[in-house]
């Protein structure tokens, strides 16, 4: 029976899954977004989101933690250095899984895992149309074209009418 192990082994041995967890993680510190399967990505998530909550407090030690899982000098900088900085405000939630559909070969469930706020895509605020009306009525239609059709006139400067005034 399998009564509260909820760990996914990924079909790999223990040093294997650490190693492939181990590059994955710095993958996706150094590219921001990187493209896997459905299951490998939720076992990432679930590597990478400490270790980045590890990040935000900069000391000596932290730095050791999170070296003795990457176990990539460039990896380290880079998410203490840039991500760090940029997630400071965060309180978690750091990555975001998008699934893109299948795999041709065999059928597996792909996706995007990505930092959440490296994509500038999803960070723009949409922007608040004007509430368009489903009911028309020829009065609000009449006052809205008489305020647009009346030409607006700029009365001159004072600077500028009283240096004609004085030639």
């Amino acid at each position: 029976m399998r009564h509260n192990k909820k760990f996914n082994h990924l079909g790999r041995t223990a040093s294997h899954r650490s190693a492939m967890l181990s590059n994955m993680a710095c993958s996706l510190i150094k590219h921001k977004r990187i493209t896997t399967t459905v299951a490998k990505a939720k076992a990432l998530k679930k590597f990478v989101e400490p270790l980045i909550t590890k990040a935000k407090d900069d000391t000596t030690n932290s730095r050791r933690v999170v070296f003795s899982n990457l176990q990539d000098k460039i990896a380290v900088t880079e998410l203490f250095k840039e991500i760090s900085v940029k997630i400071a405000d965060r309180p978690g939630g750091y990555t975001r899984i998008i699934k893109t559909g299948n795999r041709l070969g065999d059928n597996a469930e792909m996706c995007f895992i990505e930092l959440v706020d490296y994509n500038e895509n999803m960070a723009k605020e949409k922007v608040a149309k004007k509430a368009t009306r489903t009911r028309r009525s020829k009065k609000n239609v009449a006052a809205e074209t008489s305020v647009e059709t009346t030409p607006v006139v700029e009365a001159p400067a004072t600077e500028e009418v009283k240096a004609e005034s004085a030639e």
